[in-house]
């Protein structure tokens, strides 16, 4: 995608109907829709939470012409191997017809450098294995860390 008809850009509160409709195929590709699909209210403290300057969850956009076509929602936490904030990239999801265009990764990039300039010194993210497309980005973009991720619901 050319990057005169692409930017990446934090979201703003006029961006909703259309990142809403990222954040369902989000939710979608991860098998989160119909009778499981997030409760509207974890939605809408999602989206609030990125305009609340006491949150450290923030979110970028890939605008093209107007257009929202991918998503992005990353979280600085602090940790105990770093005097610097950690960056944790949350979610990730470009719209189907802009896959292979160069959207991940620029999304990705926005990322780094929202990261950049808070000094964070690491970005890290999470994929399902079954993500193999994705991955190939990744592996492009990033290291493997080795690290297998267990859980608990509670």
């Amino acid at each position: 995608m050319s990057e005169h008809n692409l930017s990446i850009r934090p979201a703003v509160r006029s961006d909703y109907d259309q990142w809403l409709l990222l954040w369902e195929g989000y939710n979608a590709f991860y098998g989160r829709s119909g009778e499981s699909a997030l409760a509207p209210d974890i939605t809408r403290m999602t989206w609030s939470r990125f305009f609340d300057a006491y949150e450290p969850m923030h979110a970028l956009v890939a605008d093209s012409k107007g257009r929202l076509i991918g998503l992005t929602h990353y979280i600085f936490h602090r940790t105990t191997t770093s005097i610097q904030p950690n960056c944790y990239l949350q979610d990730l999801f470009i719209n189907e017809a802009a896959r292979g265009r160069g959207v991940g990764e620029a999304l990705i990039n926005g990322v780094f450098e929202a990261a950049r300039r808070a000094g964070t010194s690491r970005v890290y993210w999470l994929t399902h294995e079954s993500n193999l497309k994705a991955m190939r980005l990744y592996d492009k973009v990033a290291e493997k860390s080795g690290f297998v991720m267990y859980r608990m619901v509670i």
